[in-house]
């Protein structure tokens, strides 16, 4: 009998001390699973803060790279403009020159051939300059403008309403797509 209740403490021991060290096993895995659980969920919440970083960094680039694209693509029109500007600046002396012969030619009484040729050159000078975007600026008998006149010389006038404007022009002065290029050169009534 006594052999038999060795037997059954031995057969209860390991029963009740595997059943111990099961639970162990469970808050061992539980305990495990539990910080993998938190260190998956810290790094799912790093990944998620790069992401959005790279996300604004990729719409920052983005963004910079429009302006970039948008700010060249002004320079180049910008270059082209002032490179063409020097070139149509160029012409204003040659207008000037056939105006003023335009203008000897009339008060000589030349040959009628010789002003219908000259006019003809000034005509498709002009026609070139204004399709290129040159305009002459309006200047005889408008009101004195600092944006577009440059004043060579004033004179007394009687009559209150020409004072401050235009009385005469000495040099024609033209724009190029709204901006001066060449200021007009005028006698302003005081």
């Amino acid at each position: 009998m006594e052999e038999e209740k060795k037997n059954h403490i031995e057969n209860t021991e390991p029963a009740s001390g595997k059943s111990a060290s099961e639970k162990d096993k469970k808050k061992r895995k539980i305990a495990e699973q539990a910080s993998e659980i938190k260190q998956l969920t810290e790094d799912l919440a790093k990944a998620r803060e790069e992401a959005a970083e790279a996300r604004d960094q990729h719409l920052r680039l983005q963004a910079e790279w429009d302006n970039y694209r948008r700010r060249t693509a002004k320079e180049r029109l910008e270059l082209i403009d002032s490179a063409g500007k020097d070139i149509l600046k160029g012409f204003l002396p040659v207008l000037d020159d056939c105006q003023r012969a335009l203008q000897v030619l009339r008060e000589s009484g030349a040959d009628a051939a010789a002003i219908e040729g000259t006019e003809l050159i000034y005509n498709k000078l002009m026609n070139y300059l204004k399709s290129r975007g040159v305009e002459p600026i309006a200047a005889r008998g408008a009101a004195f403008d600092t944006d577009y006149h440059e004043a060579v010389a004033q004179f007394p006038v009687e009559d209150p309403a020409k004072k401050n404007t235009v009385i005469d022009v000495t040099q024609e002065g033209y724009t190029l797509n709204g901006n001066v290029i060449r200021y007009a050169k005028v006698v302003v009534g005081i």
